[in-house]
């Protein structure tokens, strides 16, 4: 038996989904319980090339059923098969689109560099990069925050990550990065490259895609190798805290190391679960901050004492409201028994975070932005999902949520900003992630003296 789902035809289903992907899955959980199925048109959600079974995705919003697909055997629940459409942007040799065992060989390379006292390391690179950001703002209009967050992660990356800090090559490599990242994430390029994947043919969709992604990467790729191939001979590279710098100094269990085609890829997939979602997350962040006057002024507050405890509650507060990717999704290659239906092997699942995130048996209040519930109960590993879980866990997750924490009180301490209207924004669709509709549109009130903290500002009277 199947698990129950909308009847409409997969091109409807499809054109809802496109239109609010958060109304359809609310929707179907309201209507037919915690396991539903949906049905869409694989070609418009993967790209061409997809088959009908990769579109059909049965969603978990169960935190036990999450566990079970979580806790499996790797080699029962497969991650890299549902990646396979960035294949083209992140390599062949990507951690996404591995599965075991070469997905655990990379990942034992990757994790030291990025947890730990050494993720830690670069807390001072963030606030300092938001802070020469903060100052080229406008005072006294609107504007939307999000570009500003997207400028704020690249250099991040191309700082922490890639090593680059000399600044002409630091602007070359920023304006490469962000042309690819905004075409890359751009409704219209997508559009575009699936339509000429898709008059292309069947037959030449896989090289249409690969010539497309090469346009795109091509001049990154060129400077990330030229990257590669001189930190390789640098002198001062065991004594290097960026992230490509150790790669380059870490080892297989047989001694090798990453050849530059590994370590690119690993590269560009940090660049691209980097980028976008952090920068998402903190224009969520300061979206709803700005208009829960208590909390905004509680993060204020506890930046004067150089304590995080609460700003880290922020960040988990609005990753449960507004995850930034809503779901995540793990293909069977075994039969599985979840919330009563068994599902056979090939079957698409989607543990949902959006859907799990806002249980009022789990949260209550659900609607509501209270960070206090996570000072009075830690995140639960199958109810908090906005990193995924299991062994394939974001790898980001802790460089992520310390690079919100740190722009936030490096913003917060240089200006009074307020939401540029009292409404909340609503959520929109970019690409594979859930946006604020307007940018979080912001207005900078004025600059925040040396020792004084802004004051606060009205709160909004909706919860969320």
């Amino acid at each position: 038996m199947t698990p129950p789902g909308p009847r409409l035809p997969r091109g409807r289903q499809t054109l809802l989904w496109l239109g609010s992907s958060t109304r359809v899955m609310d929707h179907c959980r309201e209507r037919y319980g915690d396991v539903f199925k949906v049905d869409l048109l694989a070609r418009a959600i993967t790209g061409p090339g997809a088959t009908p079974q990769e579109g059909s995705w049965v969603f978990l919003a169960d935190p036990q059923d999450v566990k079970r697909v979580f806790t499996a055997d790797p080699g029962r629940v497969l991650t890299g098969a549902t990646n396979r459409f960035l294949e083209g942007l992140v390599g062949s040799r990507s951690i996404l689109v591995l599965d075991e065992p070469a997905h655990m060989t990379q990942r034992r390379l990757m994790l030291p560099p990025l947890h730990g006292d050494r993720v830690r390391r670069y807390a001072e690179v963030m606030s300092d990069v938001a802070a020469a950001e903060v100052a080229r703002w406008p005072r006294g209009e609107p504007f939307p925050l999000w570009p500003r967050m997207q400028a704020i992660t690249v250099e991040v990356i191309a700082r922490a990550v890639f090593g680059v800090s000399e600044p002409r090559r630091l602007a070359y490599l920023q304006g490469l990065l962000r042309n690819m990242l905004n075409r890359m994430t751009s409704r219209r390029w997508l559009i575009a490259h699936s339509l000429r994947a898709s008059i292309a043919g069947p037959q030449r969709a896989g090289a249409e895609r690969t010539r497309s992604a090469e346009v795109l990467l091509g001049p990154v790729d060129q400077e990330l190798f030229a990257e590669i191939r001189s930190r390789r001979s640098a002198p001062d590279l065991d004594g290097r805290d960026d992230i490509l710098s150790m790669l380059l100094q870490a080892r297989y269990d047989d001694g090798s190391q990453m050849t530059d085609d590994e370590v690119r890829d690993e590269l560009v997939t940090l660049l691209i679960a980097g980028h976008e979602s952090t920068a998402t997350a903190l224009a969520w962040a300061f979206e709803r901050l700005l208009r829960h006057s208590d909390a905004l002024e509680r993060v204020r507050a506890e930046a004067r004492s150089d304590q995080d405890d609460y700003a880290d509650a922020v960040v988990k507060e609005t990753l449960r409201l507004r995850p930034v990717l809503p779901f995540v999704v793990r293909k069977l290659a075994a039969p599985m028994e979840l919330g009563g239906y068994e599902l056979t092997a090939g079957t698409w699942v989607a543990p949902c975070a959006w859907l799990i995130h806002r249980r009022e048996d789990v949260y209550p209040e659900p609607d509501r932005f209270r960070p206090e519930r996570f000072l009075e109960r830690p995140a639960g590993t199958y109810s908090w999902l906005p990193f995924g879980g299991g062994l394939r866990r974001c790898l980001g997750a802790s460089f992520a949520q310390l690079e919100i924490k740190e722009v936030l009180r490096a913003v917060l301490a240089r200006v009074e900003l307020r939401a540029a209207q009292p409404r909340s924004e609503r959520i929109a669709s970019r690409f594979i992630t859930l946006a604020p509709s307007a940018g979080a549109r912001v207005v900078v009130e004025r600059s925040v003296t040396p020792g004084r903290m802004a004051a606060s500002v009205p709160a909004e009277s909706v919860p969320a």
